[in-house]
């Protein structure tokens, strides 16, 4: 069955960089996309970027505008491992971070715009920004 876990979530100064990783099993990537969410405190869950296999549709990479040019996402399709790079990190990064995944071959961009439309999800990582 599909199964995900997410890691490297941590305690670092606005500015600095993580990388998240998503280790998944159970599944082919080519017929997932594959999303990052958080959720701050006091907040609603949202989007921070999808990434869908080049054999969608509509294969490429998704970011929220706020996180547009600092965070990049990426497959390592050997490990299946999906990866969350953060650079120039803010404060207002602050949140638990998840991976989440939607069988699907299209609409990519449509199954990452709200995070009841992901099927299957990982535990959460926080990552904390101080100022």
């Amino acid at each position: 069955d599909v199964q995900l876990q997410a890691s490297g979530g941590g305690l670092v100064q606005a500015g600095g960089s993580l990388r998240l990783s998503c280790a998944a099993s159970g599944f082919s990537f080519s017929e997932y996309v594959i999303g990052w969410f958080r959720q701050a405190p006091g907040k609603e869950r949202e989007v921070v970027s999808c990434i869908s296999h080049t054999t969608h549709s509509d294969g490429s990479t998704f970011y929220r505008d706020s996180v547009q040019g600092r965070f990049t996402a990426s497959i390592d399709n050997a490990k299946k491992t999906v990866y969350l790079t953060m650079d120039n990190l803010k404060p207002e990064d602050t949140a638990v971070y998840s991976c989440a995944a939607k069988r699907t071959l299209y609409g990519a961009r449509y199954y990452c715009s709200h995070f009841s439309l992901m099927d299957y999800w990982g535990k959460g990582t926080q990552v904390t920004v101080s100022s």
